[in-house]
């Protein structure tokens, strides 16, 4: 998940809700601990810096030297052999995306 700072924890929680059942939830490291204590779940910490992504946000490049924060997230948690299932998705502010692979 990618997110402004100004989204809210319901925002959050809907955005993260239109997407099926995810076994796990990633970010930005800088951004993991606010995550999960805004969803009340465990949200797992990625290095996202230098990780390509086939969508790119300017914003995100700048601020988190990737194209999609949530692509890049998705993809590093997701392991070896990982593959988007889908692109980043914008919901309000939250950026989504799921990947799938051998776990990290």
């Amino acid at each position: 998940m990618g997110f402004q700072s100004t989204a809210t924890p319901q925002t959050l929680r809907t955005a993260l809700a239109s997407v099926e059942a995810v076994d796990r939830v990633a970010t930005a490291a800088p951004k993991a601990a606010a995550l999960a204590q805004a969803l009340g779940r465990d949200v797992e910490s990625a290095e996202v810096a230098g990780i390509s992504t086939p969508t790119m946000s300017q914003a995100s490049l700048a601020a988190h030297g990737t194209g999609s924060v949530a692509e890049a997230a998705a993809l590093v948690v997701a392991g070896r052999n990982a593959r988007l299932l889908n692109t980043r998705k914008i919901i309000g502010g939250v950026t989504l995306a799921v990947a799938e692979g051998d776990g990290r």
